[in-house]
């Protein structure tokens, strides 16, 4: 999961992707803490299954004083940062959220990554933030071209990751799945 560092935070951690990476973690022995606010898709029964070994912290990523906080408490070396606003019909319908959690919300993250020296920062990010393609395929050097404000969001947080590892040396990596499916997923999505 992450090589080499052994105290795991993981942002969204009762989220659809962000769970199964609990899960992972835990059963792979890394210490994991988990920061979600349990918004309409978050479900702490996705991690029944690792109960007991992770630390639970019931934060909004964009409440920088509690992020620094457990920050303080929980002194990660790395950070898989999966919390999100995810939905694009809903991002259509109103971006604020999208805008407040996937922007500033990484930027939050990224300041107290960097402020606790934590060494390694790994983005969740999204395939959407290429926009459509009619034919062929995405490649890591094709352009940015989101479609939707969730896209564009999420865009902004992949530029803010790359900012953050280009000026301050922060080691991050952006990953941008696409089509996650499977048992735990919100019905909506």
């Amino acid at each position: 999961m992450c090589k080499g560092l052994h105290r795991l935070l993981i942002t969204g951690g009762a989220g659809f992707i962000g769970a199964e990476l609990v899960r992972q973690g835990a059963a792979a022995g890394y210490e994991i803490s988990v920061l979600d606010d349990l918004s309409y898709a978050g479900d702490l029964l996705r991690l029944s299954e690792a109960e007991g070994r992770f630390r639970f912290h019931r934060v909004d990523i964009c409440d920088s004083r509690a992020v620094d906080s457990v920050f303080s408490e929980e002194r990660p070396e790395a950070i898989i940062h999966a919390a999100a606003q995810t939905h694009v019909d809903r991002s259509i319908r109103d971006a604020s959220a999208f805008i407040e959690t996937n922007i500033r919300g990484t930027h939050i993250l990224l300041e107290g990554a960097l402020r606790h020296g934590v060494s390694r920062f790994v983005h969740i990010s999204t395939d959407e933030v290429y926009g459509e393609i009619r034919k062929g395929r995405f490649s890591e050097d094709s352009p940015l071209r989101p479609a939707s404000p969730y896209a564009a969001s999420k865009a902004a947080g992949d530029l803010l990751v790359g900012a953050a590892s280009r000026t301050h040396g922060l080691p991050a990596v952006i990953v941008r799945p696409c089509n996650n499916y499977g048992p735990w997923q919100y019905p909506e999505k």
